[in-house]
């Protein structure tokens, strides 16, 4: 069997992965859509092709020989829009990963090279797959070359050969360049013959084989018209011609050795994990099994831990730690909150000895005086966790002063992840070949895992100081971890009988619809199956076809919402989909995430995630519950207050980003708007689209708040146009009345952007730091991302820090009066508490002033406090 050789048209299928999947970005803003459904395919090929060698092609630019020969050529091609520009670098980065050769050329296109390696690679002995999602290259399909043509999308693919594109376009593969010569290609701006359609270019082309015989034998032609087309336009078609001629010959080195796969595992896993790419991570192993890693060995150097023999050595150990007044621990943990308890603590004691106690021990409860003792003060590394395990202990812990974990996160917000195994290798130098710590005897981890962190205190202390990190660090993110710590261990109640009754009116309401939307269609059918449903909505009752996708027609929720009163099922469908996402999106999934022992969810407050500072949740992921929505209001129903408590409360910040980026900007204009509490949106609407304030409407209001809230993400013409259904031309017009009637951000935009060039990162008021390695860069995607990521961190950034810093205060305020009103929940701007009766006012005043006086701006902070019998009743 020959080897096999995969050429990939990178730019057409990145651009098709692009157009194909809704945005998506990764935590740091990255938008990742195009890179995640190339990544998709190309798994996919290798895993079903199993080639020996491959090379993906790209454009080098637009400007090509083609446009010497003919000016017009791909002229009308829009600008690539710079979320799709962007991620070019990103693909280029992951075929690296997977040790797959790519190549760009100026003055040729991607078509030229794949050609030129096809050709060459036949020559050699290879079997040729060549995939793209552009027709020209059939022409390239030989007796040892195969074309895969996507279709629509990315993951739909026809397999050419010689026989089964004759099949298609009744002429011959070598004759494609002449029905392209005849019939023109409008993609390409390439002109062809006027009037000549591809009907008669094949029928000329069957009689005549080649553009060039048939120019010399015009005369032989039917029909005079057709003949005089084709004499006024004979140098037109063997331009065409030449212009859609891949070219074979280019002067690229080729052997196979070039081109071999030669993956890199643990790339791969760190590309995927950075992009968070979690599905593909898991078949890595299937692509590649030789080259999973294998099992390590732990070194012979590996601190051990000890073992106190006796309670003398115990009492001996917790003597020195009080004279000390300090401690370095590591805790092994299990289970979940409400119920973290920890297996054992490791202690770096006196000589640097680690030692390792085990709650069976007699002495546990001198340790865990230790932990409760606010004079001894503690290194440890995630300190979170160590507070939900003391917790359930029954103690409060007190006196941590610095968590290893946090500091490299402030250090290095966009890092995947904070293993002690990589921090010591990044700032101590050392590698421990921890990657399989399940293989280490437990205690002995214990053991590792303090001693590094006892050597990272010093060092990371040292880091955060020179990177003036130290007000944030110990004013904010260190005393927040206490707050999120309690936060979880209280969790939110679920009115669980409620979220039944709910689950059974919500599924009978289903049932119901589905009956009514069955006889409204006048048969019974898979109402979710989209074929089905197409077929009875736009073939049975005739509604209008708006789109259609590879597979048949149309049904989402675009479709579905202009078809709006065409039809009495419509409605019905829309409502049943509302309520089949509500079941078992949230409904279902709610229901088994409710703690047995406190009857609760308690939710996990990730601290060290975001690149901005932004917290986020999970298991549930409460950040993603709709705001303004039935489905929204429906889920928030269903928290209420738990035993001796009466009131949930929600106090939110009012436009918090706006009314930063007045204060960071200095716009005159933005400012007054605050300061005269008027309708931000409204007021931007009226200049933007040149109306007094009386004649705004509700859509231009609604146009106007994208393009405010656009702003703070650094939005573009394109990304804008998707949001509000406008042209490019038109959002980008937005854009630039925005910024002529606020023209202090525009001039804040080009100071950070400036800044960050001179300086390699940005800051949000409070001295978080984020660093933009591609900000000098000489690729102008990479350089453009880093650009827009300067303009929005420092409000983005300084948004999450005015928050944490409110929780804190709040946290503290009800702590210092005794209140048992708490903290539960933080979901974007917004906190949540579960209050007593007795104690609303207060906690209302305790609140809003925190939240309002927690930074001073050049705009008032406002925040609205309401509270009810649920969390839908205090929105």
């Amino acid at each position: 069997m020959s080897p096999k050789f995969l050429i990939i048209d990178g730019s057409s299928l990145v651009y098709r992965a692009f157009y194909a999947l809704p945005l998506l970005t990764a935590a740091n803003g990255q938008y990742t859509n195009a890179v995640y459904g190339f990544a998709m395919m190309l798994v996919k090929l290798l895993d079903e092709i199993k080639p020996d060698a491959a090379a993906v092609a790209f454009d080098k630019g637009r400007i090509t020989f083609r446009n010497e020969q003919y000016s017009q050529y791909k002229a009308q091609r829009k600008a690539t829009p710079i979320e799709l520009s962007e991620q070019f670098p990103l693909v280029k980065e992951l075929l690296t990963g997977f040790g797959i050769t790519t190549l760009e050329e100026a003055g040729y296109e991607a078509d030229d090279i794949i050609g030129t390696l096809a050709t060459k690679g036949a020559e050699a002995g290879f079997e040729v797959i060549i995939v793209t999602g552009d027709r020209d290259a059939l022409q390239l399909i030989g007796p040892r070359t195969r074309v895969m043509l996507t279709k629509k999308g990315i993951s739909d693919l026809a397999i050419f050969d010689a026989k089964a594109f004759e099949a298609k376009y009744g002429v011959k593969t070598t004759q494609l360049i002449d029905l392209k010569g005849l019939m023109g290609d409008s993609s390409d701006n390439i002109p062809g013959v006027p009037g000549v359609g591809e009907k008669t270019a094949v029928k000329l082309l069957t009689e005549f084989g080649t553009v060039e015989q048939l120019v010399t034998n015009i005369d032989k032609v039917s029909g005079k018209k057709l003949q005089e087309r084709l004499r006024d336009n004979a140098e037109l078609a063997i331009l065409s011609k030449q212009l859609a001629t891949i070219v074979c010959d280019m002067p690229l080195r080729f052997s196979p050795e070039l081109f071999t796969l030669q993956p890199d595992v643990d790339k791969i896993r760190k590309l995927f994990s950075k992009f968070e790419f979690k599905s593909l991570l898991t078949r890595m192993d299937v692509i590649f099994p030789e080259s999973v890693l294998p099992k390590t060995e732990m070194k012979e150097n590996l601190p051990k831990a000890v073992w106190l023999a006796n309670d003398t050595e115990l009492e001996e150990l917790c003597q020195y730690i009080h004279i000390q007044s300090f401690m370095v621990i590591f805790p092994l943990i299990t289970g979940q909150v409400p119920r973290v308890q920890m297996k054992g603590l490791a202690i770096v004691g006196r000589a640097d000895t680690t030692v390792y106690i085990s709650p069976k021990s007699p002495g546990w409860g001198k340790v865990m005086a230790l932990m409760a003792d606010g004079s001894v003060q503690k290194v440890t590394h995630d300190a979170k966790i160590l507070y939900n395990a003391c917790a359930f202990e029954g103690i409060i812990l007190s006196g941590v002063i610095f968590d290893t974990m946090l500091a490299a996160y402030l250090l290095d917000p966009t890092a995947a992840g904070y293993p002690l195994v990589s921090l010591q290798e990044q700032y101590i130098g050392k590698h421990s070949n921890l990657q399989r710590e399940e293989e280490i005897p437990a205690p002995d981890y214990a053991a590792w895992s303090c001693s590094v962190v006892h050597v990272l205190y010093p060092v990371l202390k040292q880091r955060l100081q020179e990177n003036g990190l130290e007000s944030l660090f110990y004013e904010i993110e260190l005393p927040l971890i206490e707050v999120l710590a309690a936060m979880e261990g209280c969790g939110i109640k679920v009115d669980k009988g409620y979220l039944q009754e709910m689950s059974v009116t919500i599924a009978a309401q289903i049932e119901q619809l589905l009956s009514e939307i069955q006889l409204l269609a006048g048969e019974t059918f898979n109402v979710n199956s989209t074929k089905q449903l197409g077929n009875v909505l736009f073939e049975k009752l005739s509604l209008p076809v708006i789109k259609k996708t590879k597979t048949g027609y149309s049904t989402d929720a675009e479709v579905l919402e202009k078809l709006i009163g065409i039809h009495p099922i419509v409605d019905k469908l829309l409502e049943y989909r509302v309520l089949t996402k509500l079941k078992s999106t949230y409904l279902d999934g709610l229901q088994q995430l409710i703690s047995s022992s406190s009857g609760r969810v308690h939710t996990n407050f990730n601290q060290m995630v975001t690149a901005t500072g932004r917290l986020s949740s999970s298991e549930p992921n409460l950040q993603n519950i709709p705001i303004r929505t039935e489905i929204g209001r429906k889920i928030r129903e269903l928290f209420v207050p738990g035993e001796g408590y009466e009131y949930i409360m929600s106090a939110d910040y009012s436009q918090i980003e706006l009314r930063i980026m007045a204060h960071i900007s200095s716009d005159a204009n933005l400012i007054e708007a605050f300061i005269q509490e008027k309708d931000i949106h409204a007021r931007t609407a009226a200049e933007v689209f040149g109306v007094d304030m009386d004649q705004v409407t509700a859509e231009m209001r609604s146009r106007a708040k994208a393009v405010n809230f656009g702003i703070v993400y650094g939005i573009s013409d394109y990304g804008l146009s998707r949001n509000i259904g406008v042209t490019r031309k038109e959002a980008g017009k937005y854009i630039d009345k925005y910024f002529t009637r606020y023209p202090g951000v525009k001039e804040f935009m080009n100071r950070v952007v400036t800044e960050a060039h001179q300086l390699g990162y940005v800051t949000t008021l409070f001295g978080r730091r984020r660093y933009l390695p591609d900000i000098r860069s000489s690729n102008f995607n990479q350089r453009s991302f880093a650009e827009r990521t300067a303009m929005n961190t420092p409000i983005q950034g300084t948004a999450a820090d005015v928050i944490k810093k409110a929780m804190i205060e709040v946290y503290r305020a009800l702590n210092q009066k005794n209140l048992r009103s708490r903290i539960l929940l933080q979901v974007h701007d917004e906190l949540v508490l579960e209050v007593a009766q007795e104690e609303v006012d207060q906690v209302a005043a305790i609140v809003k002033e925190a939240m309002e006086q927690a930074v001073q701006l050049a705009v008032p902070l406002t925040v609205d406090v309401k509270w009810g019998k649920s969390w839908a009743e205090a929105k």
